[in-house]
């Protein structure tokens, strides 16, 4: 196996690294920023499916897709600023990340059904295998993971 910094190796056979499929997208904040990030992710699906032959059923695009939207809904409810979604895919998994201006990290509030608003956070816990936060100089950035499970 070949070790490589800043990046993911994935086996191919060969003595190659194969870099995932990356892609990012700016947004400003208008009217119209989540669907057109929805949008986005979508293409960015189809384009993992017929590039790496990835195995994205219906249940799992529904499961990213709604991560976007609810990290992209938080960053423009929270920022006062722009924000930018990326995405990077493997036959494996679909990592989605958002960066936006704010310093204020999320909270994950504890399951109330009670509760009205804020389930955000613990939806995208309940849909991914990892969900990491972290500062970064111009505010934060929150990465989920969304295991590619099902054909």
């Amino acid at each position: 196996m070949i070790e490589h910094l800043d990046g993911a190796v994935i086996p191919t056979g060969f003595d190659v690294p194969v870099e995932p499929l990356r892609r990012a997208a700016h947004y400003t904040g208008d009217p119209g920023c989540i669907a057109e990030a929805r949008s986005f992710a979508s293409l960015f699906l189809d384009q993992l499916r017929t590039e790496w032959c990835a195995p994205i059923g219906s249940r799992t695009e529904g499961a990213v897709l709604l991560v976007v939207s609810e990290l992209v809904t938080n960053a423009d409810r929270h920022s006062q600023g722009p924000y930018i979604l990326e995405l990077e895919g493997t036959d494996a998994s679909v990592t989605v990340g958002v960066y936006d201006s704010s310093g204020a990290l999320p909270r994950r509030f504890p399951r109330d059904p009670e509760r009205v608003g804020r389930h955000g956070l613990e939806i995208v816990h309940a849909l991914t295998e990892s969900v990491t936060v972290e500062r970064v100089p111009v505010g934060k950035r929150v990465r989920a993971v969304v295991p590619l499970n099902d054909a």
